[in-house]
């Protein structure tokens, strides 16, 4: 049985992945004949705890963290810009780095998020703040960053690219420490986004649809 180096049995989630490719390998073996039965289809992953995120961000520290960019500069507004919607619709950071220019509707403030987790689509409301920073954002400060005439993805990087999800991650975690927060990233705005509808009387399936949670 694998342990870890000190004897000590291996985290759940570690388990799960050993598990997990252990399956994936014999199920190979008996597609492909080199075995006549799957010896591991009966093994059960074990169920992985969840956990509440390390950081509930209040009002004032959100805040404080969507005013970090310096919009001065066009990296500023580009910034505010994503804090903003990322706050704003509780989107998980792909949906936000694959977001492409026509899923967002500045004037009837909504945004179409296409193949969500669980490959489902769903349209959500963008709040007016955070439609005013897009706006800005694409006024300003895209053509210039555009290096290709047929990108359509909403937000660039400085070298005029999509985002990837860790360069996004860096982004939000950058300004969530010049903040004071020391944990937290992109789950943390889109934790606070739902924990504050929550505590503001909305009601709680309304906050499921807006996340794309398959289950309350």
């Amino acid at each position: 049985l694998a342990r870890k180096k000190d004897g000590q049995p291996l985290s759940p989630s570690s388990q799960q992945t050993l598990i997990t490719a252990l399956k994936a390998w014999f199920k190979w073996l008996a597609r492909e004949r080199h075995i006549l039965v799957n010896p591991a289809h009966e093994l059960v992953t074990p169920r992985l705890p969840r956990n509440l995120p390390k950081v509930l961000l209040s009002v004032a520290q959100v805040e404080h963290t969507l005013s970090g960019p310096d919009v001065a500069g066009l990296t500023g507004v580009r910034d505010r810009a994503l804090l903003e919607l990322l706050y704003s619709t509780g989107m998980r950071r792909s949906e936000a780095a694959r977001l492409q220019l026509t899923e967002i509707d500045l004037e009837r403030g909504t945004v179409m998020i296409r193949q969500g987790k669980g490959r489902r689509d769903r349209f959500i409301p963008l709040g007016e703040r955070a439609a005013l920073w897009v706006a800005r954002y694409l006024d300003e400060v895209r053509p210039r960053l555009a290096t290709r005439l047929d990108c359509w993805t909403l937000f660039l990087t400085d070298y005029g690219e999509p985002y990837e999800n860790n360069r996004l991650s860096d982004l939000v975690q950058r300004y969530l420490r010049m903040a004071g927060i020391e944990h937290g990233a992109c789950h943390a705005l889109r934790h606070a986004c739902a924990t504050h509808m929550l505590e503001n009387g909305c009601d709680i399936r309304y906050i499921q649809v807006l996340l794309g949670h398959a289950e309350l």
